[in-house]
Formats: structure tokens, sequence, C-alpha cells
């Protein structure tokens, strides 16, 4: 496992951030967000600052105000518009994995729901070719969030084999309750490429640095061990909440 972290949850700039990053030998997870709103370093600065420390990257998309499944046909195609400008600063980054949220409905009415799973549809649809892998992430956070339980979102994927997984386990725990990181990883192992760690107290999303929440980190590090690909701590706490993540997770993967 390739693990990173993310500077916008640990509420640090990138020169911080790369310090950090580079004297732990994490990857960073780059928050497209804040380069749509602040004068930040383009993809290719940050890249050649990457390259000079051993700092590799992974991007999460655009999430603020941001709605692929929008039933407004102006909103869906800014979010489109959005999310191709955020793709090709990844490419240019070299980001290894991308991180997409699938989007929210007003309220809960069948038809509505049916109507925001085909503009879903269409935003992905439109993204393809990817050009760099991008994974869809579990949420079911708040009542407005489309997709609910480990079901629905592999039968997205399953329309859809060109994207992959992100597991939140903090996302899980809310929804699901301690099962919750295990339903997903059994029904969407085969897509898992990314996961995101942090921890809270399954009764909001907290962002909480690793082992300070119940987030069932004992029974998940066996899988954590295997997994061979990338994974972010999204926690809080700067630089400390970073620290305390990796020495716990350290301690899992080697016991």
């Amino acid at each position: 496992m390739r693990l990173g972290f993310s500077p916008f949850n640990a509420e640090m700039g990138y020169e911080e951030a790369f310090r950090l990053a580079a004297e732990l030998g994490l990857d960073l997870e780059v928050p497209y967000d804040l380069h749509e709103v602040l004068p930040l370093p383009d993809a290719k600065t940050l890249r050649a600052t990457g390259e000079a420390l051993g700092v590799g990257f992974t991007l999460h998309l655009p999430f603020v105000e941001m709605n692929p499944a929008s039933l407004i046909p102006s909103v869906r195609a800014l979010a489109e518009e959005r999310l191709k400008r955020a793709l090709e600063f990844g490419e240019a980054l070299g980001a290894k994995v991308g991180v997409l949220h699938t989007g929210q409905v007003p309220v809960r009415h069948p038809m509505v729901i049916s109507l925001a799973r085909e503009t879903l549809e269409k935003t992905l649809s439109a993204l393809l070719p990817l050009p760099f892998p991008v994974a869809l992430e579990n949420l079911a956070l708040a009542e407005e969030d489309l997709l609910r339980g480990p079901e629905e979102l592999k039968a997205l994927l399953d329309r859809f084999p060109q994207y992959g997984f992100c597991l939140d386990v903090g996302h899980a725990l809310v929804e699901l309750g301690p099962l919750g990181p295990f339903l997903y990883w059994e029904a969407l192992g085969d897509r898992l490429i990314h996961l995101h760690l942090h921890d809270n107290h399954a009764r909001r999303d907290d962002h909480l640095p690793v082992g300070t929440g119940a987030v069932p980190w004992e029974r998940l590090a066996p899988r954590l061990r295997s997994f061979p690909a990338t994974a972010a701590l999204e926690v809080g706490g700067n630089i400390q909440g970073v620290r305390q993540s990796l020495s716990r997770l350290q301690a899992l993967l080697a016991s």
C-alpha cells in the first residue's frame, strides 16, 4: 500500500505538507477545489517539486458546490466542465488516481432519484476516456446523497467498468456502523483502487486521526496489509494528526 495524506484535511499549506511528506515517505492527495479558488502552484510546479522530493500524488476531484447528478442541465454541464479541467490538472500532475463524489438529489422521491442516476451516468460517460484511474467514493452521509449502500454503488460500477472504487472507511462507518467498511470491501473489493483512511465515532464525518474513534482498525488490518494500491490519510490535527495516524497504521500493519 502506497500511503499519502490530504494537506486540506490536515490544514497545511504545500510548503509544510511537502516537507512532512518527504520526511515520512508519503504522497500528497491534492484538493483540486482549492486550486479553483486560491492562487496555488500549478500542476507542473507541484509535480516538479514532488519529483525532486520523492513525493507522488493522488487527486481529489472537485466536490464543493459540485453535483454531477444535478437535474438542472446547466448545473450538470458546469460539473462536467469542472471535472474535465480537474482531470487535465491531474494528468499534468502525474496523479496516480483521482477520487470522484457521485452527487446529490434534492429529495428522495423515486422519480427524482431515477432522473438523478441518469444524469450522473451522462456525466460519467462524458469524462471518458479517463486520462488516469478514477475511483468513485462511497458517501451516504446526508439525506441528499444519491447513492446508498454497497449494492447501489456496485450497480453503477458494473455499468461503468472504466471506473474503480474508493473505500472511505469513515463514511462507511457513519452509514452502516462497524460492519460498514467490510460490507463495502466485500461487495466491491475487486474494483477497489484507493482508500481514504480516517476515524470518527459513527455519528458524523469527523476526520479524526486513525485510532481515535470507532473504526475497527484491528479487524481491517489484514486487508490493509495485502492492499496493493494507494491510500490517503484524510485526518485533521495538522502535523501531529498525520504523524499519529501513520504511527498507528504502522503498528497495525506490523502486528
